[in-house]
């Protein structure tokens, strides 16, 4: 089964940008869904972006026109491009996968704060 471990996060400014990486043991070139998700302190977690095999991306209302969600089946990569981050976008982001439901890897911070 896949495993996934993400890295890129860290602490910026707001307006700042960071780049999420999700690194896959395996190929996803026929996982459906790649997705990010995020869980803030004292919070569910919520899901952020989706990229579908088929080349279907989808956001959440709250990073639409700020966060961009790509894929790279060749280096079964999945990354998460973050603009104008605000503070509201402080979490811990995970990476997810459609043929592992219910797993997550570690995640990574990301905190956005003046």
């Amino acid at each position: 089964q896949v495993q996934l471990v993400e890295s890129g996060g860290g602490s910026v400014q707001p307006g700042g940008s960071l780049r999420l990486t999700c690194a896959a043991s395996i190929s996803i070139f026929s996982i459906n869904a790649m997705a990010w998700y995020r869980q803030a302190p004292g919070k569910e977690r919520e899901w952020v972006a989706t990229a579908t095999s088929g080349g279907m991306k989808r956001y959440a209302d709250f990073v639409k026109g700020r966060f961009t969600i790509s894929r790279d089946n060749a280096r079964r990569t999945v990354y998460l491009q973050m603009n104008n981050l605000k503070p509201e976008d402080t979490a811990v982001y995970y990476c997810s996968a459609s043929s592992r439901p219910g797993y997550w890897g570690q995640g990574t911070q990301v905190t956005v704060s003046s």
